[in-house]
């Protein structure tokens, strides 16, 4: 392989990519996390809520924080090593991105000050509306970034060419292109099992060194219902949008499945080692006739192999079919892991069932790798082009050399290791410290009159009397 200016522009975004996306991954769900804790406590005055409230927060302002910081890089390399990407598809998705900063990020960032400095200067109902719009501007902030996601994978509502520039003419169907649903579920819903892994390692953590602490408990519940919920939702909208996979990209379903032949009673390959090179598989673990079904509802329905697209056209299949197959096997673990917490809940035994803890712990990560897997799949997987059908990834890269390239790979490499080296381990830091030690900071006091709850300042008590001194 040489390392030209394409391949290396690739390298770096696909690096810049896997980095920013641990971030919202984590922080749209915490958000969510968050405004539930919140709730919980002004309903009930639970102060278990209040106190894993005022841990989480900080782990995800840290988290947020790095999130903004690495997101930024992405807006650069769209000019800087995808310029001619940016010149022709820039009228249609620029605005996206546009309404992604102005309808979410400035939301977030507007209510995030209130959100951690506003315990002592707001009314409770006033703060918790500021954390409830934080929420929802992480997952509208989810809704524009897939939309223009989806676009490139599955253009439409608009017209033009490549060599004449592409603009809009139906925003209805470019915002809402037709595998954009399926698709906004599915991240929506790693996100959350995403958050709901990472607070049940921490949470099991503790529990494994103090059984007693009831804040963990009450979080490693919380964690457990999201994931006996979400997890088995999260197969159903990956089994949706993999059927729009094969209506709308049906090279990339056949590199999923390592398809290489069209027929009908396609085989499910468990496991296989793809070979572009001999156009087949050096082996196979497979059930006979499920992929058809699985994949078109029939064993009887014929669906298409890589033979149907020319090589230049077909994506990278070992890649796809193996971050298909970790991303799957993954959340079959988490499906599982759910149903077991499930029955030590049943049983009362969860604070105290050692084997479930520790696979908690193990299990922590799994939400991240899931989400790059997915990434992967649906990326490079819409190989080799960058917007499907309409623009091929050698030709939306910059005019520009690969020492260039090169040398800001490495700049990356650098800077990251560093900074998020340091932040990672500031929060895992704070994970294992618990949200006992965690929370210091006592919110608005109970006592207050109820013109606070609503936002308003209390009244001046005046000076002190004499015997107040």
């Amino acid at each position: 392989m040489e390392f030209d200016a394409l391949v290396l522009s690739r390298i770096q975004f696909a690096f810049t990519i896997a980095f920013h996306i641990i971030f919202p991954s984590f922080t749209i769900g915490l958000a969510s996390y968050l405004a539930v804790l919140e709730g919980l406590w002004l309903l009930t005055r639970n102060e278990t809520f209040k106190t894993l409230y005022l841990f989480w927060v900080k782990v995800f302002a840290l988290s947020f924080g790095m999130g903004v910081v690495s997101g930024v890089v992405m807006s650069y390399q769209l000019g800087t090593n995808w310029s001619v990407f940016s010149a022709v598809a820039g009228p249609v998705i620029g605005p996206l991105f546009a309404f992604e900063v102005l309808a979410a990020f400035f939301l977030e960032a507007s209510f995030l000050g209130v959100m951690l400095f506003g315990w002592k200067k707001v009314g409770p109902g006033l703060h918790f509306a500021s954390t409830v719009l934080v929420a929802f501007g992480t997952l509208t902030s989810a809704f524009w970034i897939i939309s223009a996601n989806s676009w490139m994978q599955s253009p439409s509502g608009f017209a033009g060419t490549v060599e004449e520039g592409l603009v809009a003419v139906n925003w209805l169907q470019v915002i809402f292109s037709p595998t954009f649903p399926e698709r906004l579920a599915h991240m929506v819903l790693a996100a959350y099992l995403t958050t709901a892994l990472v607070v049940a390692a921490a949470s099991a953590f503790r529990l494994l060194k103090d059984a007693s602490e009831t804040e963990s408990a009450m979080a490693l519940k919380m964690s457990i219902g999201m994931l006996a919920i979400v997890a088995p939702l999260q197969l159903l909208a990956g089994d949706l949008s993999g059927k729009d996979v094969r209506e709308h990209q049906p090279a990339k379903l056949a590199a999923i499945e390592a398809f290489w032949e069209t027929r009908t009673e396609q085989p499910f390959h468990i496991a296989a080692w793809p070979d572009r090179e001999l156009e087949g598989n050096h082996w196979e673990l497979s059930i006979p006739k499920i992929g058809s079904w699985i994949t078109g509802g029939s064993v009887e329905t014929e669906i298409q192999g890589l033979d149907a697209f020319a090589p230049e056209d077909r994506p990278p299949v070992f890649i796809v079919f193996w971050a298909f197959r970790l991303m799957v096997g993954l959340g079959l673990a988490m499906i599982a892991l759910g149903f077991w917490g499930a029955w030590t809940i049943w049983r009362g035994s969860t604070a105290r069932n050692q084997a479930f803890l520790r696979a908690c712990v193990a299990m922590g990560p799994t939400g991240f790798v899931a989400v790059i897997s997915g990434w992967i799949v649906a990326e490079v997987g819409r190989q080799p082009y960058v917007i499907y059908g309409v623009l091929r990834t050698e030709d939306a890269v910059s005019p520009i050399g690969a020492g260039a390239v090169s040398a800001s790979l490495l700049a990356f490499l650098v800077v990251y290791a560093i900074v998020f080296s340091v932040g990672a381990l500031y929060i895992l830091r704070l994970l294992a410290e618990g949200p006992v030690a965690g929370a210091h900071e006592a919110p608005p006091s109970q006592d207050r009159p109820p013109g606070w709850a609503l936002g308003a300042a209390p009244e001046d008590p005046g000076p002190p009397d004499k015997e107040d001194r």
